[in-house]
């Protein structure tokens, strides 16, 4: 069974004081701290409105950002204000997940609209080497609103392969600036692969300025442009992934970059003996004053009102993160694993001060971003997401389908407010999400049936997926 120790209830309960968090897990709505006056109020589509011209599209990743993180998702101690600025004008979601539980198979998720498992480079958990990544002939988010007659850029990290056989600009999008692996030093650029690793195109671009202020310059430049078509912009930040690192540890991150030169490459980027909880906290601190730079460079251009934001998290949280109720962390599918803080704001056509409570993850939003951008899925690779769109804008309800994932070693299935699960003890486990969001009450003996049913329904998706190459 899942792991029970962490911070009490009563504690819990006077650190937050029954704020978000405890809402969100109970399906209640509730003001999220900030500058709300006016409580949350269950999701309703405001029907009626003529569709208008087609929105941009700016989708914002943090990176290894736990569901809790933010203020408005119930942190006691990291301050979100821009966050939750975004969740008070649009709609925060509470059983939002990522498309799985690292980096690189929720990015082909995202880019794809499908299972991971549907493509060679999704089996790598995460991408570690060059031989991997994201065939240039599958149709992505970008290509599919490309040909639609939208301009398109990546900023920030890719991770879903490296030169010469992977690139966002072989994908689908006109434009890239970021790095190409899963991690890099913030300052000294050096990555995964232990070599410098920035680029502007196809070509490496030198700034050893902080990764995050450089990742916030060049997303608040395209914004500010002056498009003459609809865009989309993935502004994928590193920021709060380790190493532990915010503007003022450039001396800290000089003695990462000399372990990687040295040849210890994993081991500085991991930066097990660094790093705290106030560290956590000033790089998410940091990430939400950049987004802020960049939704104020998109009010000042006069295109706030028709550009779709999305912001989420790659997958679940890490050493540092706080995501009580929750159990779990980043690498598994337990919900602290996969379940994201996700918020959608469009002033044009969804009011604010909403709440869903309604079960969406990443391919969700390809299918949905697709339809709203009026572009088609190739039929030749149909989409494992299904498009919110009927639900955002037009009343209808959230489409019933299961919510599958599938890390080796480890199976879920949602269905409703049911959870299988299956980890790392090869036991499988039951759990009613609705009651018991931190997944120690395993109802598999009491609900058989339904134990059987969503087994079978997993294996079913499982069968029509690519098999996992020996390890």
């Amino acid at each position: 069974m899942p792991d029970i120790s962490g911070i009490s209830r009563r504690t819990f309960g006077g650190l937050v004081g029954g704020g978000a968090v405890t809402a969100a897990v109970a399906g209640t709505a509730t003001a999220a701290p900030g500058d709300q006056e006016t409580a949350e109020r269950p999701f309703r589509a405001r029907t009626g409105a003529r569709p208008g011209r087609r929105p941009n599209i700016l989708f914002v990743l943090g990176d290894d950002l736990g569901w809790a993180d933010l203020s408005s998702y119930g942190s006691p101690h990291i301050r979100t204000p821009n966050l939750d600025r975004l969740a008070a004008q649009g709609v925060r979601f509470t059983n939002a997940y990522a498309g799985s539980a690292t980096c690189s198979p929720t990015r082909f998720s995202l880019y794809t609209g499908r299972y991971p498992g549907r493509t060679k480079g999704g089996l790598a958990e995460p991408i570690g080497n060059r031989t991997q990544g994201l065939d240039p002939n599958h149709p992505t988010l970008a290509s599919l609103l490309k040909k639609a007659g939208y301009a398109t850029a990546l900023i920030g990290k890719w991770h879903c392969g490296w030169l010469p056989d992977y690139s966002p600009t072989k994908s689908g999008w006109d434009e890239f600036f970021g790095n190409f692996g899963g991690a890099l030093e913030y300052f000294s650029k050096l990555g995964q692969l232990g070599d410098y690793d920035l680029y502007e195109g196809d070509a490496t671009y030198k700034d050893l300025r902080y990764y995050t202020t450089v990742l916030t310059e060049r997303a608040v430049d395209y914004v500010s442009r002056d498009h003459d078509r609809p865009w989309l912009l993935n502004l994928n930040f590193t920021t709060p992934h380790w190493p532990w690192l915010t503007e003022d540890d450039e001396e800290t991150g000089a003695e990462i970059a000399a372990r990687i030169r040295a040849g210890n490459v994993l081991g500085g980027l991991l930066h097990n003996d660094g790093g705290s909880v106030e560290k956590y906290k000033e790089m998410v601190e940091s990430l939400d004053a950049s987004i802020g730079k960049v939704l104020a460079a998109l009010r000042r251009s006069g295109q706030e009102q028709n550009t779709v934001v999305v912001f989420a998290s790659d997958n679940g949280g890490e050493r540092f993160s706080y995501q009580w109720p929750l159990s779990g962390a980043k690498s598994g599918l337990l919900e602290g694993g996969i379940r994201v803080p996700t918020i959608l704001r469009w002033p044009a056509r969804v009011d604010g001060r909403q709440v869903s409570h309604e079960p969406v993850y990443s391919p969700d939003w390809t299918a949905t971003l697709l339809e709203l951008g009026g572009a088609r899925p190739d039929p030749a690779y149909p989409l494992d997401g299904h498009s919110l769109a009927g639900y955002l804008l037009r009343g209808e309800d959230v489409p019933e389908r299961d919510l599958f994932w599938r890390v080796r070693g480890n199976r879920a299935l949602r269905r409703g407010d049911w959870k299988y699960f299956r980890g790392a003890d090869g036991r499988d486990h039951l759990f009613d999400l609705a009651a018991d969001a931190r997944e120690q009450a395993d109802l598999a003996a009491d609900r058989p049936e339904l134990l059987a049913e969503l087994r079978a329904a997993w294996e079913k998706v499982d069968s029509t997926l690519l098999p996992y190459p020996a390890a």
